[in-house]
């Protein structure tokens, strides 16, 4: 079992570091991009909700969502009925990145899943969100401030 979480990390973090190095002729570092491709594809969700999808806490999603904001890819309005609740925007800038973006996602998808069938591609995909949705029960547990036994 560890192997199997050691193999997703390492593909993560590769990735990741992939993605930190090309985008950084955009000015995106750490990982904003991932803030970015979810705010443009969700236009006028909330922070917390961002934070949530990335799965981060809320002290980090403020972090980058302010960083993103400072840098003119994004920008927070007043919801019209609450006006505690601040949605968030993409820009004029960000929709200028996110098709480059968008192309680095799917090169880096079809690298990963080369010689894979499309069968095999779909049996991935339905096994990492069975792990996903595993992982998401411990996660929230311990996010409540909560102690795993083990």
């Amino acid at each position: 079992m560890t192997d199997i979480l050691r193999e997703i990390g390492m593909i993560a973090r590769a990735l990741d570091s992939i993605s930190n190095i090309e985008f950084k002729e955009y000015d995106l570092t750490k990982g904003q991009y991932l803030y970015l491709v979810r705010i443009y594809e969700n236009p006028g969700i909330i922070q917390d909700k961002l934070a949530e999808m990335i799965k981060v806490d809320r002290t980090t999603a403020a972090r980058a969502v302010k960083k993103l904001e400072t840098q003119g890819f994004i920008e927070k309005r007043d919801d019209k009925i609450n006006k505690k609740i601040k949605k968030l925007f993409p820009t004029e800038k960000s929709e200028k990145v996110y098709p480059f973006l968008k192309r680095e996602g799917d090169y880096s998808n079809s690298v990963a899943l080369s010689g894979f069938s499309p069968e095999e591609t779909k049996a991935l995909f339905n096994l990492l969100q069975r792990v996903r949705k595993n992982i998401e029960v411990e996660w929230e547990f311990v996010k409540k401030g909560n102690k795993r036994e083990y």
